[in-house]
């Protein structure tokens, strides 16, 4: 399967293949997960939030529900760390929660495998290289989750994403996906120290190569 014919077509035809198939396989275990929530979290059991895709495009995406919606004195929400719950680290610790991305896969908004999407608001703080993230559909799963997810800093984030942009490929979204399994399985990675998941962006530097992602990514 040629990379450029996969890249215009043929990622779309797995992406709806396999989506499908993996909501079908996972609807029982969504179902428990969605009532799980329902009884320890209360509505909505859905986590809806827009973030960048295709082109910095906004897009609405859908996960399931890992936090408390609990505010301050004043109506700000408390940071991540103390609204997370039990049952949502556990759900982010398997990847469960993401399991309504794969609507936003069917529907075209996600692909399976790409740069995973981030707020809006980081939009105006991407170097030109950074940004080139966006030249793809963001994922589901992508580089950065079988390479250390979010043990990772911005930086190093950014390079993988760009790499896989500038890589992309039949075989190379099949071993994502495949090692995406087995970071699931191993439960690393799930938070940054000292935080529920990372720290927010706040703009960073270009870098001058790739040449380490690459090794990486070879690994």
């Amino acid at each position: 399967m040629g990379n450029g014919w996969y890249r215009r077509f043929g990622k779309r035809v797995v992406d709806i293949v396999l989506a499908t198939l993996a909501l079908v396989i996972l609807s029982p275990v969504a179902l428990v997960v969605a009532l799980v929530i329902y009884f320890t979290m209360g509505s909505p059991v859905i986590f809806r939030q827009e973030r960048a895709g295709l082109h910095g495009k906004p897009f609405v995406m859908y996960k399931f529900r890992t936090m408390l919606d609990l505010r301050d004195e004043k109506g700000n929400l408390l940071p991540d760390e103390e609204r997370l719950t039990r049952v949502g680290r556990f759900l982010r610790c398997l990847s469960l929660d993401e399991i309504p991305e794969l609507w936003n896969v069917l529907k075209g908004d996600m692909s399976l495998v790409g740069p995973r999407p981030l707020l809006v608001e980081y939009l105006p703080l991407y170097t030109p290289e950074q940004a080139r993230r966006h030249e793809v559909k963001p994922g589901v799963t992508g580089p950065v989750v079988i390479h250390g997810r979010n043990l990772l800093d911005w930086e190093k984030k950014f390079q993988l994403d760009v790499w896989y942009v500038d890589n992309l490929s039949f075989s190379l979204d099949m071993r994502i996906l495949f090692l995406t399994v087995v970071a699931a399985l191993k439960r690393e990675g799930v938070s940054h120290p000292g935080f529920a998941t990372m720290p927010k962006f706040q703009g960073g530097k270009a870098w001058e190569s790739t040449s380490s992602v690459l090794e990486d990514m070879q690994r």
